[in-house]
């Protein structure tokens, strides 16, 4: 009984991290070859780093992955509010204490002793990406099934607005990757932690 007291992320946690993780991955990659196919934006993204080949195997990865990652996604939002770990990880939020973390994030003095409790900065950011990832799956409908979204579609400003949102939200999720992925390397036993669970 006593070992329990030493977990910092549960088993469910873990697995739909990393399912998360892959299916991110995956989308991003096999996204970027589906804009490659359009250039909308004006630009073009290095083959690569883009997944599926061509526009259909890509189409094929976005929607396999964007099944796990909806799921998955829901699951992990279900299992969290019904066991009162949002509320507890990510709550209350302090403007003060905001502040205050960011400045020591920017310093270099940002303490993470307690790898159980999240500072200000951390809840920001993981509040963040769960919103950012609710606005990439309403766009990506649009996107997906436009017709039989028309309400969605008309709220997210028609087609193409929604599809200019939907790479912007992609963008800023991976940008969230790229600092995560910084802040693991800096503190390389959360990565532990999200492997043992301990």
């Amino acid at each position: 009984m006593r070992a329990n007291t030493h977990i910092i992320h549960p088993g469910w946690l873990r697995a739909m991290h990393w399912i998360n993780a892959l299916a991110v991955v995956t989308l991003v990659m096999s996204g970027w070859r589906i804009y490659d196919a359009t250039g909308f934006m004006g630009f073009e993204i290095p083959t690569a780093i883009t997944l599926g080949g061509w526009l259909g195997g890509a189409i094929q990865w976005h929607f396999a992955a964007m099944w796990v990652l909806g799921l998955n996604g829901l699951l992990y939002l279900a299992l969290n509010i019904g066991t009162g770990r949002l509320w507890r990880k990510f709550f209350p939020l302090s403007p003060r204490a905001l502040i205050a973390d960011l400045r020591a994030a920017l310093t270099g003095k940002l303490a993470h002793a307690d790898p159980r409790h999240y500072n200000m900065v951390q809840r920001l950011a993981y509040l963040f990406v769960m919103l950012d990832i609710l606005l990439l799956v309403l766009s990506g409908l649009v996107l997906f099934k436009s017709v039989q979204f028309p309400l969605l579609r008309e709220l997210l400003g028609g087609f193409e607005v929604a599809r200019r949102i939907h790479f912007l939200a992609m963008a800023l999720l991976v940008a969230f990757v790229l600092v995560h992925l910084t802040m693991v390397a800096l503190v390389p036993r959360t990565l532990v932690h999200m492997i043992r669970g301990r």
